[in-house]
Protein backbone atom coordinates (compact mmCIF):
# COMPACT_ATOMS: atom_id res chain seq x y z
CA UNK A 1 0.00 0.00 0.00
CA UNK A 2 1.73 3.49 -1.08
CA UNK A 3 1.94 5.97 1.42
CA UNK A 4 -1.09 8.28 0.70
CA UNK A 5 -4.07 5.44 0.54
CA UNK A 6 -2.55 4.45 3.65
CA UNK A 7 -2.47 8.22 5.54
CA UNK A 8 -6.59 8.89 3.90
CA UNK A 9 -7.54 5.06 5.64
CA UNK A 10 -5.72 5.92 9.11
CA UNK A 11 -7.03 9.69 9.28
CA UNK A 12 -10.61 8.25 8.46
CA UNK A 13 -9.84 5.06 11.18
CA UNK A 14 -9.09 8.26 13.94
CA UNK A 15 -12.00 10.39 13.03
CA UNK A 16 -13.97 6.99 13.41
CA UNK A 17 -12.10 6.80 17.19
CA UNK A 18 -12.52 10.19 18.24
CA UNK A 19 -16.43 10.27 16.98
CA UNK A 20 -16.82 7.28 19.08
CA UNK A 21 -15.11 8.78 22.31
CA UNK A 22 -16.88 12.12 22.39
CA UNK A 23 -20.56 10.40 21.74
CA UNK A 24 -21.22 10.46 25.34
CA UNK A 25 -20.88 14.42 25.40
CA UNK A 26 -23.19 15.01 22.19
CA UNK A 27 -26.35 15.71 24.09
CA UNK A 28 -29.58 14.14 22.18
CA UNK A 29 -27.15 12.47 19.32
CA UNK A 30 -25.10 10.27 21.38
CA UNK A 31 -25.91 7.08 19.27
CA UNK A 32 -26.06 8.55 15.65
CA UNK A 33 -22.07 10.25 16.91
CA UNK A 34 -21.49 6.57 17.87
CA UNK A 35 -22.74 5.01 14.98
CA UNK A 36 -20.94 7.54 12.44
CA UNK A 37 -17.68 6.82 14.09
CA UNK A 38 -18.55 2.54 14.12
CA UNK A 39 -19.40 3.19 10.24
CA UNK A 40 -16.07 5.38 10.08
CA UNK A 41 -13.88 2.74 11.80
CA UNK A 42 -16.20 0.38 9.37
CA UNK A 43 -15.33 2.18 5.88
CA UNK A 44 -11.44 2.81 7.27
CA UNK A 45 -10.40 -1.42 7.32
CA UNK A 46 -12.81 -2.12 4.23
CA UNK A 47 -10.81 0.60 2.07
CA UNK A 48 -7.53 -1.70 1.81
CA UNK A 49 -9.13 -4.83 2.18
CA UNK A 50 -11.22 -4.59 -0.86
CA UNK A 51 -10.37 -1.48 -2.98
CA UNK A 52 -6.78 -1.36 -2.81
CA UNK A 53 -6.11 -5.44 -2.37
CA UNK A 54 -7.87 -5.77 -6.06
CA UNK A 55 -5.43 -2.86 -7.11
CA UNK A 56 -2.50 -4.45 -5.89
CA UNK A 57 -2.21 -7.82 -6.45
CA UNK A 58 0.82 -8.76 -8.06
CA UNK A 59 1.87 -11.16 -5.22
Amino acid sequence: MSAFPYIITMAIFLFGLWLMGIADQVAGFQALVFFGGILAVAAAMAVPVQILGHRESGV
